[in-house]
C-alpha cells in the first residue's frame, strides 16, 4: 500500500474566511516503509499572514514573498498525492484546504480538475485514531508523541515537512508498526526487554493474531549492518543463538 503522511501550514483556521495554504509536507512509504520521497513546497498565499498565526509557524509575508502560488505547484503536487492513502492528523482540516485551493484553481484554469481529494485518495484521520485509542485523553501531535516516546524536541514551531516526519512515527506506533518495538515506556517490567544501546527504551509485546502483520524480512545489507551494531556494542547473542534469518 501506498501512504502519504502528511501536513499543511495555512493562514488562518478557515478557507471560506478567504484563508489559504502556505506550506505543505509529506513523506511516502510504501508497505509501512518510508521510501526517501517526500515533498516539501513553501507557498506564496497571495494575502497577508496575521501575527497570530505566524507565531505558531513561524512563516511570515517576507518568507513567502518569492514562492510560487498554489497555481505553480498544483500539478506536481497532485501527481505525488493521487492515489495514495493520505495519513493526517486532523485530517478535515488539511483535506477542507486541499479541496478549496483545488477547486479555486479549477474555476480559474479549465480544463482537467484537480480533486476532490476524497474521491482520488483514501483519507486515514489519526486524530480520529487516537482518540478511539486513547478516550478521554489529550490527542494532539505533542501529547502523542509524549505518550509514545517519540523525540519530537526539535519541534519550536510547527512546520509542515517536520510534522509530517513526526505523524509517520507517531503512527507506526499507534498500529502496531516497526516502531511500536521501542515505544511503551510504562509496559511492566516482565514485559519488557532492556536495549543496551537505548537507555529508557523498551520492546512492547503486541497481542496480534497471525497474519495482521506482513514480516518484512531484512536484504543481505541490512543484516550485515545489523550484525555489524552488535559487535561494536559487544553483543554477541547473534552469533551464538545461530539464527540466519
Amino acid at each position: 500500500m501506498r501512504q502519504i503522511i502528511m501536513d499543511t501550514e495555512t493562514t488562518g483556521i478557515d478557507p471560506k474566511d478567504g484563508h489559504r495554504i502556505v506550506e505543505i509536507g509529506a513523506v511516502e512509504m510504501i508497505n509501512r516503509r518510508f521510501t526517501g520521497r517526500t515533498y516539501h513546497q513553501y507557498i506564496n498565499p497571495e494575502r497577508h499572514i496575521d501575527a497570530e498565526v505566524v507565531a505558531i509557524h513561524g512563516i511570515d509575508d517576507a518568507k513567502v514573498a518569492n514562492e510560487p502560488v498554489f497555481a505553480q505547484i498544483a500539478d506536481e503536487f497532485w501527481a505525488f498525492i493521487e492515489g495514495a492513502e493520505l495519513v493526517i492528523h486532523n485530517a478535515p482540516f488539511d483535506v477542507g484546504f486541499m479541496d478549496h485551493e483545488f477547486g479555486r484553481l479549477n474555476q480559474q484554469r479549465g480544463g482537467t480538475p484537480l480533486g476532490p481529494v476524497r474521491q482520488y485518495c483514501r483519507v486515514l484521520d489519526t486524530l480520529t485514531m487516537a482518540r478511539e485509542l486513547h478516550p478521554g485523553q489529550r490527542n494532539s501531535l505533542d501529547a502523542l508523541c509524549k505518550r509514545y516516546d517519540i523525540d519530537n524536541g526539535h519541534r519550536v514551531l510547527h512546520g509542515a515537512l517536520l510534522d509530517s516526519e513526526i505523524l509517520a512515527d507517531v503512527y507506526l506506533a499507534m498500529t502496531g508498526g516497526q516502531t511500536a518495538l521501542t515505544l511503551d515506556s510504562e509496559a511492566s517490567s516482565n514485559e519488557q526487554q532492556a536495549n543496551p544501546s537505548s537507555e529508557g527504551l523498551s520492546v512492547q509485546r503486541l497481542s496480534l493474531s497471525p497474519g495482521q502483520l506482513r514480516v518484512v524480512r531484512p536484504t543481505a545489507e541490512e543484516h550485515a549492518a545489523h550484525q555489524a551494531k552488535c559487535q561494536a556494542h559487544n553483543l554477541n547473542w547473534f552469533e551464538e543463538s545461530g539464527h540466519n534469518a
